[in-house]
């Protein structure tokens, strides 16, 4: 495939195939995507048909991709068609330049034009693909660029060649001052200068496109070539390649990790930079899971192969960043439409030029210089390229980040969401429970009550009590010997040590055996308030204190939501926890919108309602997210999530840091102006060029189009496209500097939603919550009520300022009394 054209043909024929659901063409990679039913062997037919060829992309294709060097071929093609085009422009201009010619030439214009024939014809044998491949396309009834430079090379060189013939008819009728008229009708340095030209943009078209997939290339060069493993007892080296499950493979320090496996002796730092984009080693031990392509920076790792080949994770990247490029964005559907009848149009428009100026009364010679020079000027290339040169700078951007996008439409459409869901468990928080505070009751040392919690919690399996073993492993508090172990599900915990009993749990469940001093239970409190979990904890008949435990948030949280916010975007947090614990981490992330108590299914549910107000964003890393995910516009998954929530969503961020959810959108918001200034340029060059070249402003201007401009302007417009993708490469996705807030009609909603708490009397039970509820709700005003019979408490959004009295009335008329 040589232009847009060629695409566009490829693509129709494909789809026309019954069975065939989807099919995207990228230009860019020379790769199809198919998705349907219908056999490989259909599609390959259909393809040939279509006068192209095509194979099934195999594990290797990328390799074998990346081994061909197109740059390579269109530099000898360009430097053989050079030597000759010179000598060729010696010979036809050498006189106007003062330079000196053989008097066989100077004075005999039939040898000069002879010379001229042949050097341009060499030329034209040089650059015989455009000819093959532009009569192919004509044959299949699909014209593509090289058709048109095909015809304005054979008009410009068979006009030139009868202008010859017609010289030498003078001249052998002795009419030598006549025969020199036809040497002003010589069109042969056009025809010599059109292809030489088109193959030195293409040249630079192929070395720019080169630097486009250097992502994909510096993933593949990441991945070993040589492993040591351990066979019939013995270290023996082998290609990476023929690594297989259950292996058992040696890295020494500085050797690159060949395979994702397991570590099952030694202890290291390893460099995770090439799959995760953080700079930091991460240190490994006995049990903890490694990854192809990482580096061992110190130490000895012995490990068990659990991923090889195609399934490690370093080649799911690869495969993830390239079948990303092989998609098409649906701002490239113009460009496509625009496209499919290009050609077709160029050529009429060409023919109508050349007969109006034949119409005019302008000669043969100026009026087909006029119709050459549209064939040539016109660029369907620059269009077909404006949009995937873009995309694959922007994933190789993203993934050099630790930010995968699936697909093409997910780069697009992350930039043009206006609301953020953030799960909050593992997304905002750490998902992991740590000790936050210990305190200890009066005269009780920090020691007895940590020897007495850990040795208690070493029995349970609960999340929080391994957040309390976790902390006295850290503090090298060992566990005592208990018995009588005994697990009081949702309460704490009891046993006995050395014939002393011991209690741990909810503040309920030990204070039915234990005094707790009023003050104890008002800091309780207090931490509660924090989003925190107080265990408290007894030994025999005294009260030792408290320890806090919460899910920590992580450090760049907070950073992230700010910058979201700097950018325009409504942050909005979406947890199945209460709303106590939502609110004091939704309060330190500086989110002001909560909706918590969602159970997974109500997670889509809310994210379908606010799809209503904007595109949405859903971050999540948890099974329960899943569905969330996938209903959102763009679901993003964090890295070290489940494999679930990978599946369901669009875009992967491979480090886990929320600070990559604001660089995703300004990444994609940078594509995406990239591809509009693209395909701007491309529309504005061809809507100029073409009248330009059609000779539309001679009458005006006097300006004209000689065809050896239009030739170099057509190869520049699609180096000018691919050059100004590669400006991506120079971004910094983190720098919020370039974030602008935008200024849409949802800033103004959100400013207009309102929330007010009502205090009410009279709820006792999960009934009464749901009476309140849908009254509540059933005012048009009313967003969502919050409501628990426990706090006695309806937290109520609005939409615009209501009446009071309205909800007031709205609440009693079910029999309850609001207080305030």
């Amino acid at each position: 495939m040589s232009c847009a054209a060629c695409s566009s043909k490829v693509e129709k024929a494909v789809s026309s195939l019954s069975g065939v659901t989807s099919c995207s063409v990228n230009l860019l990679t020379n790769s199809m995507s198919v998705e349907g039913t219908a056999e490989s062997s259909e599609i390959i037919a259909a393809v040939e048909k279509a006068g192209y060829s095509a194979n099934l992309r195999g594990a290797k294709s990328i390799e074998k991709a990346k081994e061909k060097d197109e740059f390579s071929v269109m530099k000898r093609r360009f430097i053989a068609s050079l030597i000759f085009l010179i000598i060729l422009m010696y010979f036809s201009m050498g006189n106007m330049l003062g330079l000196p010619l053989p008097s066989y030439f100077s004075d005999n214009p039939l040898s000069l034009g002879l010379i001229e024939l042949y050097l341009s014809a060499i030329i034209l044998v040089i650059n015989q693909k455009f000819f093959i491949n532009g009569i192919k396309g004509v044959i299949h009834k699909a014209p593509n660029m090289d058709t048109l430079v095909a015809l304005g090379m054979s008009a410009s060189f068979i006009y030139s060649t009868y202008a010859l013939f017609a010289m030498s008819d003078l001249i052998s009728k002795g009419d030598t001052m006549g025969a020199y008229h036809y040497i002003h009708e010589f069109y042969f340095e056009s025809a010599a200068m059109i292809p030489t030209l088109i193959t030195l943009g293409k040249m630079l078209e192929a070395r720019s496109k080169g630097k486009t997939t250097d992502a994909i290339k510096k993933l593949i060069d990441l991945t070993p070539k040589r492993a040591v493993v351990i066979r019939n007892g013995a270290e023996t080296e082998i290609p990476a390649g023929e690594i297989i499950k259950g292996d058992i493979f040696i890295v020494k320090a500085g050797d690159s990790i060949p395979a994702d496996g397991i570590v099952i002796e030694g202890m290291s730092a390893v460099d995770e930079s090439a799959l995760t984009g953080e700079s930091l080693p991460v240190d490994k031990i006995v049990g903890d899971r490694v990854s192809a392509a990482t580096i061992n920076t110190s130490g000895y790792l012995k490990c068990e192969a659990v991923g090889v080949g195609e399934e490690t994770g370093i080649a799911k990247i690869i495969q993830l960043v390239s079948e990303a490029a092989s998609t098409k964005a649906p701002i490239a559907k113009l460009a496509d439409k625009v496209s499919g009848v290009f050609v077709p149009v160029v050529i009429a428009i060409a023919a109508i030029t050349t007969l109006i100026w034949l119409l005019v009364g302008e000669g043969v010679g100026y009026a087909l210089g006029r119709g050459i020079s549209v064939l040539v000027i016109s660029c369907p290339c620059a269009l077909g390229l404006a949009t995937p040169v873009a995309i694959m700078v922007g994933n190789g951007v993203g993934a050099k980040n630790g930010i995968l996008f699936k697909t093409a439409v997910s780069l697009e459409e992350t930039g043009k969401a206006r609301i953020v869901v953030l799960d909050k468990t593992g997304t905002i928080t750490k998902g992991q429970p740590v000790v936050t505070d210990i305190i200890t009751a009066d005269s009780i040392e920090e020691n007895v009550l940590l020897d007495t919690a850990v040795s208690l919690e070493a029995k349970s399996n609960h999340p929080l009590a391994s957040a309390i073993t976790e902390y006295g492993k850290d503090n090298r508090i060992e566990a005592g010997e208990i018995s009588s172990f005994v697990s009081v599900s949702g309460n704490g915990l009891t046993a006995e040590m050395d014939g002393i009993k011991l209690i741990g749990g909810k503040l309920s469940f030990v204070g039915s055996m234990l005094n707790i001093p009023k003050h104890m239970k008002t800091k309780a409190e207090s931490l509660a308030n924090e989003g925190k979990t107080p265990l408290f904890f007894g030994k025999g008949d005294s009260f030792l204190g408290i320890i806090a435990i919460a899910d920590a948030i992580k450090e760049d949280s907070r950073n992230a939501v700010t910058r979201l916010k700097n950018m325009g975007r409504r942050v909005v947090m979406l947890t199945g926890d209460n709303r106590r614990t939502a609110e004091a981490i939704a309060r330190q992330a500086g989110i002001t919108e909560i909706v918590s108590d969602v159970l997974p299914d109500g997670k889509a549910s809310e994210v379908n309602r606010l799809k209503k107000e904007g595109k949405v964003i859903m971050v999540g890393d948890g099974i329960n997210d899943a569905p969330a995910l996938t209903t959102a516009d763009i679901g993003i998954a964090i890295g070290a999530g489940t494999d679930i929530a990978i599946e369901s969503a669009d875009a992967v961020l491979m480090k886990s840091s929320l600070t990559d959810v604001p660089a995703a959108v300004s990444l994609s918001r940078s594509v995406l102006r990239n591809i509009r200034q693209n395909l701007f340029w491309a529309f504005f060059y061809n809507a100029l060029g073409i009248p330009l070249a059609a000779g539309a402003f001679v009458g005006i201007t006097g300006w004209t189009l000689s065809p050896m401009f239009g030739a170099a302007a057509m190869s520049l417009s699609s180096f000018c496209v691919v050059t100004n993708a590669l400006r991506l490469n120079l971004i910094d996705i983190y720098n919020p500097v370039r974030d602008r807030a935008i200024k849409t009609n949802l800033r103004r909603k959100e400013v207009k939603t309102m929330e007010i708490t009502m205090k009410i009397e009279g709820m006792m039970c999960g009934h009464c919550e749901a009476a309140v509820k849908k009254a509540l709700e059933a005012i048009d005003t009313v967003e969502e009520a919050i409501v628990s019979h426990e706090k006695g408490t309806a937290i109520v959004k609005l939409s615009k300022e209501t009446d009071f009295a309205v909800l007031k009335k709205a609440v009693e008329d079910k029999d309850y009394k609001v207080i305030e």
